[in-house]
């Protein structure tokens, strides 16, 4: 039996553990957690939330990217 779910990560079907803390997912898709802003599910996540948060099955996610510049 998997343990496995399916989640949509910026327009892309992606798969993790279930139970897996926001977090977590950031870092194994590669994402430096304090460099971005997270759309969970249509609404803005506040950062305090995060740790809180445990993807599930059928989730949406919109990862965006701090980037500086001038």
């Amino acid at each position: 039996m998997s343990n496995q779910i399916t989640l949509q990560v910026n327009g892309e079907t992606r798969s993790c553990p279930s139970q897996t803390p926001l977090p977590d997912l950031l870092q194994h898709l590669g994402f430096n957690p304090r460099l971005v802003a997270v759309e969970y599910n249509g609404e803005i996540l506040h950062r305090q939330f995060w740790q809180d948060t445990q993807v599930q099955q059928g989730d949406r996610l919109e990862i965006v990217t701090i980037v500086g510049g001038g």
